[in-house]
């Protein structure tokens, strides 16, 4: 029997079988290995949790349509607590509706660390607010990582009621060196 370890500490055993010599194929109960390629539901990833608290929020419409909704540029400066720790800069456009329903997308820039490894990253997030829950959800921008961080990839969002702690998650792991 021979191992093969491929990487995040993932062992495969493989088993080298001989075809008996009466030409009778492989023994019964027994396989050669059989090669694929690893995807990303083969590897392990890590489910933070945590939660944002908003610090600073700036809204600016920059254009307005009657009977239409306003897009506006928002920025808002949040801290991350939990699993993931640090300060977030986040750059959104909003649609809004009149009745408060939104639409949102945008870029967040975190520094902090994850899993006690220190850097900075990048978030792209897009959600929507209905009533007054806001929903979204947000991916590790390739490459973004810096520090300790290299590497992160990674996807997750968020929760919250307006005005409220906002609940986070990320399912996260690291590229290969």
């Amino acid at each position: 029997m021979t191992a093969f370890v491929l990487g995040m500490g993932l062992m495969v055993f493989a088993q080298t079988v001989q075809a008996p010599a009466d030409g009778g194929g492989i023994r019964a109960g027994l396989q050669p290995p059989q090669k694929r390629r690893l995807t990303m539901s083969d590897k392990h990833k890590v489910h933070a949790i945590g939660q944002t608290t908003v610090k600073t929020y700036e809204p600016t419409a920059f254009d307005e349509v009657p009977v239409a909704p306003t897009l506006s540029d928002i920025r808002v400066t949040e801290t991350f607590s939990g699993d993931v720790e640090g300060d977030g800069l986040v750059h959104v456009v909003q649609a809004a509706r009149a009745d408060g329903a939104a639409s949102f997308v945008g870029i967040e820039r975190v520094r902090g660390s994850i899993g006690g490894k220190k850097g900075s990253f990048l978030l792209q997030v897009h959600g929507t607010v209905v009533g007054k829950e806001m929903k979204a959800e947000w991916f590790v921008v390739p490459g973004s990582g810096t520090g300790e961080l290299k590497g992160l990839r990674g996807e997750g969002g968020f929760k919250a009621e307006l005005g409220q702690h906002g609940a986070i998650w990320l399912d996260y792991d690291f590229e290969a060196p």
